[in-house]
């Protein structure tokens, strides 16, 4: 595990202790005019300046709950991963027949395909989202970027497509060349500091997955290969001011989930082989997650984990002596130094938002910003 980012520029997170991961409930207007643009009752610019109205309001309710760093909340996508995957060259966005089976809802009816060669476009429209983060901040704080990672592509009803049939080598290479010009395309606009959301990790934790994998002929262990490869080619040639966190997550819709199972199946690829990875940020609130045991892994390295002991799916608030407990738990395996406090996923990773108050939400981000700062003051 390697990283060429500079001892400054990790200086600048060494007291961030608590990090939101990104998304955040969507406010009732918001999701009005996202409506009302689908059913065309207003123009595309005046969804905008909703947007852009919400997110300056979201920052200021940041800076509130002394947030160290900023997102705009995903306030401009629809979906965590397909918003941006979408607008790639060679990759489509359609409607399916039926919505992901998530295990106690189904999610709305949508996929992405590959159509032809994966490039990144020079008017992505992350270009110009971020261009806006950026700016609404003034400095003051740092803007974090989210960004699905490439991996969301290696599924196998997406990775099984006609224009890279039985050339596995070129899709990867391509998808991950691809990611590569789009984060350099994020840094040329001034981002700093960038949060890559995997799904597929956990995918590969799950035993129900891994046995399809293997009726279909590919080994699990060869697809965390893939994985490895494209993570890695997409953060080549990174500057050395650039922070990559990296969030594993299991599936986050309507308090709902996708997956389940530790860390063991992946934690030599994405501990060991990964390069880069500054930060990992991972679900550790139930025992889907398994045990803290494969952080030890980390050991020696430059690396943090900050724990996702915070869930954004119940209601209720955590007790904070019990979190306090996991998080010397956590330390038997990696020193308290490399650890850090982080919400289990974001609140919306799609716009329908998680079965939570918005009141509880700012609840969640206060209770992990007081027990960060009795643990790690």
């Amino acid at each position: 595990m390697k990283s060429n980012t500079s001892k400054a520029a990790k200086n600048q997170y060494a007291n961030n202790k608590a990090e939101h991961v990104g998304s955040f409930l969507r406010p009732l207007k918001l999701k009005k005019a996202r409506y009302d643009f689908a059913d065309r009752v207003i123009y595309e610019e005046t969804l905008r300046q909703v947007e852009d109205a919400e997110i300056y309001n979201l920052i200021d309710i940041q800076l509130d709950n002394d947030c160290s760093v900023m997102t705009d909340g995903d306030f401009r996508r629809g979906w965590w991963h397909y918003d941006f995957l979408q607008d790639f060259d060679g990759i489509q966005a359609y409607k399916t027949r039926d919505g992901l089976q998530f295990k106690d809802v189904i999610a709305k009816a949508l996929d992405v395909r590959v159509t032809a060669k994966i490039e990144f476009p020079e008017d992505h429209p992350s270009l110009m989202q971020y261009r806006f983060l950026h700016q609404a901040v003034e400095s003051f704080v740092t803007a974090k970027f989210c960004l699905p990672s490439p991996n969301m592509m290696l599924l196998p009803h997406i990775r099984n497509n006609r224009h890279y049939a039985n050339r596995m080598a070129d899709y990867v290479t391509d998808l991950g060349q691809a990611y590569q010009h789009a984060i350099q395309a994020l840094y040329a606009e001034g981002c700093r500091y960038l949060q890559i959301n995997d799904e597929f990790w956990a995918y590969l934790c799950d035993a129900d997955q891994r046995a399809k994998e293997l009726a279909l002929g590919m080994h699990p262990d060869d697809l965390a290969a893939f994985a490895v490869q494209t993570l890695n080619l997409a953060l080549a040639n990174k500057p050395e001011d650039l922070v990559i966190a990296l969030h594993i997550h299991r599936g986050n819709f309507l308090s709902s989930w996708l997956y389940q199972g530790g860390y063991v199946p992946v934690a030599d690829f994405i501990f060991e082989k990964l390069n880069n990875i500054d930060r990992y940020l991972l679900e550790f609130d139930t025992e889907r997650a398994g045990s803290f045991e494969p952080l030890a892994k980390l050991q020696g390295t430059q690396a943090e984990v900050f724990l996702g002991l915070i869930s954004t799916k119940l209601e209720t608030l955590e007790d904070k002596a019990k979190v306090i407990a996991r998080i010397e738990q956590a330390a038997e395996y990696l020193p308290l130094a490399q650890l850090g406090l982080c919400l289990q996923s974001g609140f919306a990773s799609m716009e329908e938002g998680n079965r939570i108050s918005y009141d509880t939400q700012w609840k969640k981000l206060k209770l992990m910003n007081e027990i960060a700062q009795q643990i790690w003051r």
